[in-house]
């Protein structure tokens, strides 16, 4: 947990020709990949599925000018999501016909050491020195440590925001009298989503990419735990303090209940808003395009995550890690040290995250980006990093707890929330649409949602 509070190329060649003898002083020259005996290393990693890679972007430059020094190819191979990494991961392990070998090199979350086996992965400990860990933010490098072995390397972490499209925004908040104060906590979120829902005609104002993270943070703000013992505990009153208000605009209407990314949806304007990691900023689209195929250029805004409450302003913080596969050969593990050592080094990482909408994992680089926030060229990247700039001052950041299956209660939380108030929110048209009292029938809809919800979880 974090507190709040603020926390190319030709003389890159010679500098870098000059700096790695000292970088690899412990190695014999048959140990270091060289031009004359090359390595290439594969990589499947996450850091812009859905459009023009920033990761890419920075490989292209190592392998051009480190990389080329040094005789080092980064050749990415995939780049998806991180359910897909995980389930290839898992069918390369196990052998799985038509699967894929093991990359040298992949993203994902601390969930896959265990599928691909601690013993096969590269412990970064032994290549970096201990001052060279120094650098890195202390609580990003923890979440990496299995054991004494430091599996997992910070690349980019990512927190979460309130994004929104101001175009249509604006519109909406002229004719009904709404202003952006009233974003700033998921009272006034959910109270505008149900205003919009009827201005509108019945469009969804938001998605939640997270009710996970959403329940996290809302049952510290109740200051009781979403998990303890290994189990989520929705049965307690604290839960059902921060159900009831996302479940009765649900079951009303205004959230987006369907699957999805949110970006698809705001292309369409079929939401004007979604809370989700601060990288969405990478997807954000400059236009949506109406049913009539008409389109219509948009602002967006990115805003602190929404509080529970005005005396505890919590957020999750997230984002994997670098893994490598261990190998034989002591050339390849020797060209991932190089490879991920020059991509966490302040401006390569600095130039990977900012365009990406992530946080950068040293110390000196994250205090180099808050501290020129007017450097950051595009409007919409300089926006989502004001808002993280404004949470660091007062907001705690949360890292999600490890447990056996984390991943999958997860995953099976979320899909339960959907399915619940989306049968909820069909009953409840249907309901009212026969003559019963509107009121009278999201009460019941709302508590006969919890208690589903409740008995799905403990199947």
């Amino acid at each position: 947990m974090i507190e709040g509070g603020k926390m190319r190329n030709f003389l890159a060649i010679l500098l870098t020709a000059a700096v790695l003898p000292a970088m690899l002083s412990g190695c014999t020259q048959n140990d270091q990949p060289s031009p004359r005996d090359p390595v290439t290393l594969t990589m499947w990693h996450v850091y812009g599925s859905q459009t023009e890679s920033p990761l890419n972007t920075v490989i292209d430059e190592f392998n051009h000018a480190f990389g080329y020094a040094h005789g080092i190819t980064v050749n990415v191979v995939s780049v998806t999501s991180s359910s897909a990494i995980d389930a290839a991961l898992s069918a390369s392990v196990n052998g799985e016909p038509g699967a894929e070998a093991l990359p040298d090199l992949f993203t994902a979350y601390p969930r896959v050491a265990e599928i691909v086996g601690l013993d096969k992965l590269l412990s970064w400990d032994d290549y970096f020195s201990e001052e060279e860990l120094s650098a890195f933010h202390a609580e990003f490098l923890s979440e990496g440590y299995f054991g004494e072995h430091l599996l997992m390397l910070p690349i980019a972490k990512s927190t979460e925001a309130l994004f929104l499209n101001k175009t249509l925004f604006d519109r909406f908040c002229a004719d009904v009298g709404m202003t952006y104060t009233d974003l700033a906590t998921f009272d006034g979120v959910f109270e505008t989503a149900r205003t919009y829902y009827d201005w509108s005609g019945g469009q969804n104002f938001l998605q939640i990419n997270d009710y996970y993270h959403y329940a996290y943070v809302g049952m510290k703000a109740q200051g009781s735990e979403l998990i303890r013992g290994g189990r989520l505990r929705l049965d307690e009153e604290a839960f059902e303090a921060i159900w009831r208000p996302l479940a009765e605009t649900a079951i009303y209407g205004g959230i987006c209940l369907d699957e999805g990314y949110a970006a698809s949806r705001w292309k369409t304007a079929e939401i004007i808003a979604n809370t989700g990691s601060t990288a969405d900023v990478l997807y954000q689209p400059t236009e949506v395009i109406y049913s009539d195929n008409t389109t219509e250029a948009i602002e967006s805004a990115a805003f602190p995550y929404p509080c529970f409450n005005d005396e505890i302003y919590g957020v999750i913080y997230r984002g994997g890690g670098l893994f490598a596969v261990k190998s034989d050969d002591e050339r390849r593990n020797q060209a991932a040290y190089l490879f991920s050592k020059w991509l966490t080094e302040r401006e390569h990482n600095l130039a990977f995250v900012s365009n990406a909408g992530y946080l950068p994992v040293t110390d000196d680089a994250f205090s180099a980006l808050f501290a020129d926030l007017g450097a950051i060229k595009k409007e919409n990247y300089r926006d989502v990093y004001t808002a993280v700039e404004t949470m660091l001052d007062s907001y705690t950041f949360y890292a999600l707890p490890l447990y056996d299956n984390a991943s999958s209660v997860q995953l099976t939380f979320e899909e339960n929330v959907n399915k619940v108030l989306s049968a909820a929110h069909n009953q409840y048209r249907k309901l009212v649409s026969e003559g019963e009292p509107p009121q009278t029938v999201l009460d019941a809809l709302v508590e006969a949602a919890l208690a589903e919800l409740i008995s799905l979880t403990r199947k």
